[in-house]
């Protein structure tokens, strides 16, 4: 049976810390494959600036070209309207019911993964990968995880990663002031991101 991580995010830029969490899920899980998901611009986040849907697409693809084990999918891009985690893990699951799917996400999100839509949908289909570091307190991230599991009959392992303090947010910020991105972002996402000028239009706050 062949076991899928899912990576998901708008990646607003990808960055190094994404690339670790995904491998570590990989490596630590057994997966045979790792699908990074970008998601289309939400109506949460419709007030900061988000480069292109393609453009993200983009970023991800230089990212991810090393590891034979990592794809990019356009999924969540190429639907039309509002897309939730629920619906495509729910058409993944359906189009191939034999692979099991792994949805990775950072100790943060788990803490707060039941104010998402429709959790007990997502938690049917998938199984839970998250990392029990991060910055989140080890403690409150296992009681989550055992919250959900006495709720939902959730799977949910926990899995290890380096600690970085790398974020999408930090990327913007040096991009803006032209600062160095090295080490911070794949060698072929720096070299795009500076010539294209990405995110020099920035505002304060965005």
């Amino acid at each position: 049976m062949e076991k899928i991580g899912i990576m998901g995010g708008t990646f607003n830029p990808i960055h190094t810390a994404h690339l670790i969490l995904a491998e570590s899920a990989r490596e630590q899980a057994g997966l045979s494959k790792v699908m990074f998901l970008p998601s289309k611009r939400t109506q949460e986040k419709a007030g900061a600036y988000i480069l292109p849907d393609w453009e993200r697409c983009v970023l991800v693809g230089l990212a991810i070209a090393g590891n034979p084990y990592f794809y990019l999918s356009k999924m969540e891009m190429e639907r039309g309207g509002m897309t939730y985690t629920a619906d495509t893990v729910s058409a993944l699951k359906q189009e191939n019911p034999e692979t099991e799917y792994y949805f990775i996400i950072g100790g943060d999100s788990l803490l707060s993964f039941e104010n998402w839509s429709r959790p007990e949908v997502i938690l049917a289909n998938v199984h839970l990968l998250a990392t029990s570091r991060g910055g989140c307190e080890a403690r409150r991230i296992s009681e989550a995880a055992k919250r959900l599991r006495e709720r939902y009959g959730a799977d949910v392992i926990l899995f290890d990663t380096p600690a970085m303090g790398i974020s999408s947010t930090d990327i913007r910020a040096r991009c803006k002031k032209g600062s160095s991105l090295r080490y911070l972002v794949p060698a072929a996402v720096e070299e795009y991101l500076t010539k294209h000028g990405c995110y020099r239009e920035l505002l304060i706050g965005d």
